[in-house]
């Protein structure tokens, strides 16, 4: 459960809260959305068209509770639009038109929930949760994958040259062998780009050796690389 009441303080910047944003075109649907999320402490907007979504849109972990039927734009053609925007916000659908076939094509396109008005508000504040989650996580696991990739790029060639050999549990000696270096120096660069990737063990290269996308040393091989 989502709590951000008495947040502590660290000495870290402090992470920008969640954000729900409700797109209605009926006010008391806003209205009475707002007050269900309130009651639970979770920062919202409120919005009446999909134009009024890009002023508002803040980098941080958020959702939308996106109304199908709106006027002029469709709650299915902005998920459209945002797709192709490259915003990647959960979205939750709501409506009191939905069916079947329309609820599919929204899941399908990635949304996380398809609601139909009126919703219990439990129904709805776990729709929520979950959403925020979903965005928290795919934040993180981005900025990881940034920071790895900045690791990698602090390594030397050589130690990027000896990394698939390490991956592949080739032995000090056979790779000295095989890239025409002393085993002393091969133990140097394996040491070295652990420390650098900060990687705990061999598991742990492996995992993000297939991050990077690194191909396996058989590839290598045949490359004549």
């Amino acid at each position: 459960m989502i709590n951000l009441k008495n947040k502590p303080r660290t000495a870290q910047p402090a992470e920008q809260e969640p954000i729900v944003y409700v797109l209605d075109d009926d006010k008391d649907v806003r209205e009475g959305l707002k007050a269900v999320l309130d009651s639970v402490h979770l920062p919202n907007r409120l919005l009446s068209s999909t134009m009024a979504f890009w002023p508002e849109r803040v980098d941080a972990v958020s959702c939308l509770v996106l109304d199908l039927r709106l006027p002029g734009q469709s709650g299915l053609d902005f998920q459209k639009e945002l797709a192709r925007a490259g915003v990647e916000i959960p979205v939750i659908f709501l409506s009191g038109h939905g069916d079947i076939p329309v609820a599919v094509r929204a899941m399908k396109a990635g949304a996380i929930e398809f609601l139909t008005k009126p919703c219990r508000e439990q129904d709805l504040l776990d729709a929520v949760r979950a959403a925020l989650e979903t965005d928290r996580k795919r934040r993180n696991e981005k900025k990881q994958s940034a920071q790895l990739k900045t690791r990698y790029e602090s390594l030397t060639e050589r130690e990027r040259q000896v990394m698939p050999w390490v991956v592949s549990g080739t032995m000090n000696k056979q790779t000295a062998y095989e890239l025409d270096l002393s085993e002393v120096t091969v133990k140097v660069h394996r040491s070295n780009l652990m420390h650098k990737l900060e990687a705990r063990s061999l598991v742990d290269l492996v995992k993000m050796a297939l991050a990077l996308g690194i191909p396996a040393l058989d590839q290598i091989r045949a490359e004549g690389k």
